[in-house]
């Protein structure tokens, strides 16, 4: 703080300087602050972008809770017969989640060449999802399980996989397990690709208040009504360092990035944060 400056004068400069859409803090699952920008409002959406890959991520547990995917250590390809006879042959879902397949993949947003670039405009193989079209022609740079690439088409196939197992779409089962048993406020929008189906790896549009509650029900363990809708321990490895990343502070788990000292965060390209704090059981 500059002298003179009161923490509430130095949020509010913050929040104009950092252009901020919508902030909000929960402790002890209580709103402790709570403000909007840009024009934004409780009754808005924000984009999450890459936050999206950790409620993918959540829906896979779901799935396992459910029955419809058996283990994280069952091939890929045993959910998605897509990918066969590809560089995902051998791959396991924990493998995915973990971003560690060893499939190669270049996140550069700056280089139109690069696979998270042409993913959006490389023609469709008529008939086929566009996921695992896209997915299923990238070669393999390293054995799976031994290197970590962030890989957001690598989320998409999340999403597939969720899809795939459950026969319903990503929106609805989000929409029967966390959204409507959970109250949230405001209904949310997912995109979808070409071929029509949700983007897992980002792209859910959602209100202020409702990611709060997301991050709320991840803190408390998944529990609804009195029931996990993840299996038992989930949380506890999805949110733990599984892997580690160029950043000697930061690890990842399922898709969540995780802090030293505890804490982990699922994070969008342009600033969007859901941060959670077990220790200080704070959203």
């Amino acid at each position: 703080l500059r002298p003179g400056t009161s923490g509430a004068e130095a949020l509010e400069r913050f929040i104009v300087d950092e252009k901020v859409a919508g902030l909000i803090v929960l402790h002890n699952g209580v709103i402790r602050l709570e403000r909007y920008g840009l024009g934004h409002s409780r009754s808005g959406r924000w984009i999450s972008q890459s936050v999206a890959k950790s409620v993918t991520s959540t829906l896979v547990g779901v799935a396992m809770k459910d029955g419809f995917i058996a283990s994280l250590d069952d091939p890929v390809t045993k959910y998605i017969p897509g990918l066969r006879d590809s560089a995902y042959d051998g791959v396991t879902i924990r493998q995915v989640l973990t971003m560690t397949s060893g499939v190669k993949w270049n996140e550069d947003y700056t280089d139109p060449a690069s696979d998270v670039a042409r993913f959006y405009v490389d023609p469709v193989e008529p008939g086929m999802n566009a996921t695992v079209s896209y997915m299923r022609k990238l070669p393999r740079e390293a054995p799976p399980g031994s290197k970590w690439v962030y890989k957001t088409g690598e989320t998409h196939l999340l999403g597939v996989l969720v899809t795939s197992a459950t026969k319903q779409t990503l929106a609805e089962y989000l929409s029967t397990n966390i959204w409507a048993p959970y109250g949230m406020e405001q209904s949310a929008f997912w995109s979808t690709d070409r071929t029509h189906h949700e983007l897992g790896g980002c792209c859910l549009q959602v209100g202020l208040r409702d990611y709060a509650r997301y991050g709320q029900l991840v803190l408390d363990g998944g529990r609804i009504n009195g029931r996990s809708i993840v299996p038992d321990g989930w949380f506890e490895a999805a949110t733990r360092r599984q892997a580690d990343t160029t950043s000697a502070d930061r690890g990842y788990g399922y898709q969540w990035w995780t802090m030293n000292g505890g804490a982990f965060a699922a994070i969008g390209i342009y600033g969007q944060l859901l941060y959670i704090d077990p220790a200080r059981r704070l959203v």
